[in-house]
């Protein structure tokens, strides 16, 4: 079952999402609305959100801006009635972008799209990956780091293999961020049991040298701040 949100402000829209999503009954449960950016951030912080229906022409902060200003991203599909914005969302690897008034078969391509994305999911311990064809079990322990590469994502291991599937590392993010995993930059998310030595620029993962991105390095520091609470500082 996939969480969803509709961020839109006009009833009607609102209304055809909810008839379209109905649909899905098994694989789609609506978790929240929202009418404005504010009110989706306190959906986005308050509830376990897989999948967002957002619009783009919103008041106070539009739609792009709004996902911009995001570092936990759910998956995306844009919904609005103009076409400017396109390369723009997918840019901000949205699973999709969705124009208005959006008919039911276009809406089943997206989420088929949506469903086709899923190839990686937590279990306890483990992530199931689709590398070469086939689904691999991997050990989180195993997991040094993820590299976001275009639409794939590279999976380092601590025997120095490296695996390829097709993912994003939004979806990564949200299923790992409780797991010891943070992202740190645009392309990286790492896990923390395998830091060496850390400043505000760097993360050394034993040889591997990653980069702090910019609007990354707060939710870095607090997070290695939270970690070494209990540690002694020399």
């Amino acid at each position: 079952m996939i969480n969803c949100i509709i961020v839109e402000d006009e009833p009607l829209a609102v209304t055809l999402l909810e008839n379209h999503i109905a649909k899905f009954e098994t694989a789609l449960k609506v978790v929240g609305k929202a009418a404005n950016a504010m009110e989706a951030y306190h959906l986005i912080q308050t509830k376990n959100v897989d999948l967002m229906f957002l619009d783009i022409q919103m008041p106070h902060l539009n739609g792009i801006d709004f996902l911009k200003s995001l570092h936990h991203k759910p998956k995306t599909i844009f919904t609005t009635a103009y076409r400017d914005f396109a390369i723009e969302g997918f840019e901000l690897e949205a699973v999709d972008y969705l124009l208005k008034p959006i008919t039911f078969d276009r809406f089943f391509k997206a989420i088929e799209r949506v469903l086709r994305n899923i190839t990686l999911h937590s279990e306890n311990d483990f992530i199931m990956i689709k590398t070469d064809g086939m689904h691999r079990k991997v050990s989180l322990s195993e997991i040094i780091y993820f590299e976001s590469q275009g639409n794939d994502i590279k999976i380092l291991l601590i025997n120095n293999e490296s695996l390829i599937s097709k993912s994003k590392i939004t979806e990564l993010e949200s299923l790992l961020s409780t797991k010891g995993f943070i992202r740190i930059h645009r392309s990286f998310m790492i896990n923390s049991h395998y830091i060496t030595a850390f400043n505000s620029n760097e993360v050394l993962l034993g040889v591997h040298h990653i980069p702090v991105g910019r609007s990354y390095k707060n939710e870095f520091e607090a997070f290695m701040k939270l970690i070494s609470k209990n540690s002694i500082n020399l």
